[in-house]
């Protein structure tokens, strides 16, 4: 009996409807709604207030998202068993995010053999001093693909990570600038805030996933009496409330991956001050040009699981100009001319992008343009 309740094809058959629908809800919304509405405010704001609506628009679709649910599900099963639903979901969603956020220094040392490095360290040293930290991060050295990331909490400290091929490729001041990027993350508190935002999608998707298998229960407890017939026809409402839960889930996470990109462009303003807007347009055109002749490196950082801590992610909608002059990696390409070439894109927004944490190399190095009567190269 167990088996069926956990692997029933009616429960199988209703989530597969509720990611269908809500896949193609997240499509239309990413593919139609999201650039329209992008390109009628784009220019009209400053990152900061752009960051800051954007912010309280995903709070309160989040919340009110949960608000909807808890209704549906108040006037099925009544207020206190709902409220009591809704608050066990958020305190499971709470502990797992909290729990995988203060482990996670921990396997990311583990899995990318981490190791301190005191060359990195003095230009991290550096670069933090210039940006008012304190008490810099430690700088530390992973294997891998030419990238860079930022991560950390309270238990374990803050780190920047490189990878020893990102160090190999890049100029001095070019790192200096990736090291300013990372840095942007820990002193605008990117971790935490980003850990809060994707915590209303996951509840909407837990109380989704939850309410389908209540619902199937509650059909499962049918019999001959009239109480319990109704409480069979309440499981097919707690179903459909678990299939609403799961499409606003999706359209919170599209809401949720926008203020990810905004973060990006927040913390290239870091890695700007810390050396100028020119070393950050190289560091990222030169990670451009080295995925775009390396398609087994390209394949492992699309597969990593931290991709959203990357400095360099993919969208499948970057500009791709042709290199000409390759001669591997970034050593035969002038990498000014495709910084040239990058600004010069002109590419409409893909459903692609609006799926993405990270915004289009080919934005970024417009968005960077408008730093050079801020900060002088």
């Amino acid at each position: 009996m167990l088996f069926w309740l956990l692997y029933d094809p009616v429960l199988l058959i209703t989530m597969i409807l509720a990611y269908i629908i809500g896949f193609t809800v997240m499509i239309i919304a990413a593919g139609y709604v999201a650039p329209r509405v992008a390109r009628k405010f784009a220019g009209r704001f400053s990152l900061q207030a752009s960051m800051a609506i954007l912010g309280l628009v995903v709070v309160v679709a989040g919340l009110s998202g949960v608000g909807i649910v808890a209704y549906v599900l108040a006037s099925i099963i009544g207020l206190e068993y709902a409220a009591a639903f809704v608050l066990g979901v958020l305190l499971l969603v709470l502990v797992l995010n909290v729990f995988t956020y203060l482990l996670s220094p921990l396997m990311i040392n583990l899995m990318y053999r981490a190791k301190p490095d005191q060359e990195l360290q003095k230009i991290v040293d550096e670069v933090a001093a210039k940006l008012g930290f304190s008490k810099p991060p430690r700088a530390i050295v992973v294997e891998g693909p030419p990238n860079a990331f930022a991560y950390g909490n309270f238990l374990a400290g803050k780190y920047v990570a490189v990878t020893r091929s990102m160090l190999a490729m890049t100029p001095l001041d070019e790192i200096k600038a990736v090291v300013g990027h990372e840095l942007g993350h820990h002193k605008h508190r990117d971790n935490a805030i980003m850990l809060f935002m994707g915590l209303l999608p996951s509840v909407l998707y837990f109380l989704g996933i939850s309410l389908m298998r209540y619902g199937l229960v509650v059909s499962y407890a049918r019999s001959a009496s009239s109480r319990e017939r109704r409480e069979g026809g309440a499981g097919l409402a707690l179903m459909l409330a678990g299939v609403l839960a799961i499409v606003l889930s999706f359209l919170v996470q599209v809401l949720v991956l926008a203020f990810s990109r905004l973060r990006e462009y927040y913390a290239d303003t870091a890695g700007a001050y810390a050396t100028s807007p020119r070393h950050m347009q190289r560091a990222l055109a030169r990670l451009h040009v080295y995925y775009n002749t390396r398609p087994h490196a390209a394949e492992v950082v699309q597969g990593s699981k931290l991709k959203a801590l990357f400095i360099y992610a993919f969208t499948e909608a970057y500009a791709s100009p042709f290199y000409s002059t390759l001669a591997g990696g970034s050593g035969g390409v002038d990498i000014d001319r495709v910084v040239e070439e990058l600004r010069r894109a002109e590419r409409e927004e893909g459903i692609s992008e609006f799926l993405a944490t990270h915004p289009p190399i080919h934005k970024r190095i417009k968005f960077l343009d408008k730093l050079y009567s801020v900060f002088k190269p």
